[in-house]
């Protein structure tokens, strides 16, 4: 079952603020990865290289959370619990937008240069359930 974002967590995911992805690791236990987020509509964004281990777990274990947080008031903050998908990142257009959402115009070209067997993907988010003090 799907959940909607509020507008306070929208903000915090529009806004340029860190993210920490949870995922599984086969034995159960967890592994975090900071990340840069973009959304779709309700649907969180983020850009990888295929084969990290993050991509293999999400690949075994759709399940993840992500917890982002206000870079000025930390104590402002969402866990946005829900399933993942991963799919190739074509032209790698997403990897380029997120860069530069982060980093400015531009700063985004150094995605276009890299060889083509690096492979870049989308990790597509849909939220199950949203927790923490913007949730509310």
């Amino acid at each position: 079952m799907t959940t909607t974002l509020n507008s306070a967590v929208r903000a915090l995911l529009d806004d340029t603020n860190p993210a920490i992805l949870g995922t599984v690791h086969p034995d159960g236990s967890p592994q975090s990865s900071v990340v840069w987020v973009a959304r779709d509509g309700d649907d969180l964004l983020i850009s990888s290289q295929a084969g990290r281990r993050k991509i293999r777990n999400i690949e075994a274990d759709p399940r993840v959370s992500l917890i982002v947080y206000d870079r000025e008031d930390p104590q402002l903050y969402a866990e946005i619990r829900g399933t993942a998908t991963v799919t190739e990142d074509a032209g790698r257009a997403l990897a380029v937008a997120i860069e530069e959402q982060y980093e400015g115009p531009g700063s985004g070209q150094g995605y276009l240069e890299l060889p083509p067997e690096v492979v870049r993907v989308v990790v597509r988010v849909t939220p199950t359930k949203v927790l923490g003090t913007a949730a509310t």
